[in-house]
């Protein structure tokens, strides 16, 4: 994981829409880098939901949501019409933005081992350092425990 009080990698990727889409384009803004295994399965399914349902505290504290996996840019369209997500999601199809903040490597799943996107979560401070480091998040609880962290920076 990437120590808060770290530079942030920047990075440049293709949102739902084919638009490309950087970190720095957010610079002065404090925006919440989450990494998730794949688009339509459960886990992910509700943490998107969660960070959809929301979506307007985020927007209170004017903190952007980006999600970040190794899916397909027309999977993450499907994915954000479907549950109507406002947020970007961004497709990182050879893992290397996943790899750069330490959430791509070897995984275990039903006794197979195989590499995939790790369940992190990164607040981003408008300076562009890391403010907060999440591993191995729970997808259900993840989006009301950033914001009540996010209050507590404030």
């Amino acid at each position: 994981m990437l120590e808060p009080g770290s530079e942030a990698p920047d990075f440049e990727l293709q949102n739902q829409d084919g638009d490309r889409v950087a970190l720095s384009d957010y610079a002065g803004q404090r925006v919440v880098v989450y990494f998730y295994p794949r688009a339509n399965t459960e886990g992910c399914t509700v943490e998107a939901c969660s960070f959809r349902d929301r979506w307007d505290e985020y927007g209170e504290r004017d903190v952007a949501v980006l999600g970040i996996s190794d899916d397909p840019v027309d999977d993450l369209d499907d994915f954000a019409t479907e549950y109507d997500l406002p947020f970007e999601l961004l497709s990182d199809p050879e893992g290397e933005v996943s790899l750069l903040y330490e959430s791509y490597g070897e995984k275990e799943m039903f006794g197979n081992t195989f590499d995939g996107v790790f369940r992190n979560t990164y607040v981003v401070g408008a300076d562009g350092d890391v403010e907060l480091a999440y591993e191995g998040v729970d997808p259900e609880e993840h989006a009301d425990e950033i914001l009540a962290d996010v209050d507590d920076l404030s």
